[in-house]
């Protein structure tokens, strides 16, 4: 059974710094590229982030650049993304997602996996 469970949302104030996690089980965590997605009230789901299966390649969202970082650990099977500076606008729930494949893409249609989410509230 696959599974992605996310963790370490919630509420902050504006400017505040959060550590999302997303653990994967059942699958070959190596061989599946990982990302990040939200899906703000009233919008439709947007993509965050994305890494590489080694780590060695991530690509951002233009409104993130600068203040997230995506990395992974594949020795613990985990994949993180660290907010800092957040802004009301980045309030939604953070979805994992993971795809079979090297390369960290853009598209959520690609990612075959995907963990139910962590909220996360940024108040002015």
């Amino acid at each position: 059974q696959v599974q992605l469970v996310e963790s370490g949302g919630g509420l902050v104030q504006a400017g505040d710094s959060l550590r999302l996690s997303c653990a994967a089980s059942g699958i070959t965590f190596t061989n599946y590229a990982m990302g990040w997605f939200r899906q703000a009230p009233g919008k439709e789901r947007e993509f965050v982030a994305a890494i590489s299966r080694s780590g060695d390649e991530t690509t951002y969202s233009d409104s993130v650049k600068g203040r997230f970082t995506i990395s992974r650990d594949n020795a613990k099977n985990t994949m993180y993304l660290e907010m800092n500076s957040l802004k009301p606008e980045a309030t939604g729930v953070y979805y994992c997602a993971a795809r079979y494949g090297v390369v960290p893409d853009t598209m959520s249609s690609l990612y075959d996996y995907w963990g139910q989410g962590t909220r996360v509230t940024v108040s002015s």
